[in-house]
């Protein structure tokens, strides 16, 4: 290969190790909110019955998948 052709990989493979590092940050800004409002989430009045009826709905969901693909 050209010398050329060569410098021009490794600088698209610098670029893509930039991208993917801001992805990676982006990604762990994501988690740390969704764990900050899962928190607050938690200390909710009437979480602990929104749980339930979430588990209930989904249950009743599966059922209903279930007797569609029979």
């Amino acid at each position: 290969m050209k010398e050329q052709k060569l410098i021009e990989m490794m600088n698209k493979l610098d670029k893509l190790d930039n991208i993917m590092k801001e992805v990676i940050n982006e990604m762990m800004k994501i988690r740390s909110l969704s764990v900050g409002t899962l928190e607050a989430l938690k200390r909710m009045k009437g979480y602990d019955k929104a749980i339930e009826q979430l588990k209930e709905d989904a249950e009743k969901e599966k059922e209903k998948a279930k007797e569609e693909n029979k």
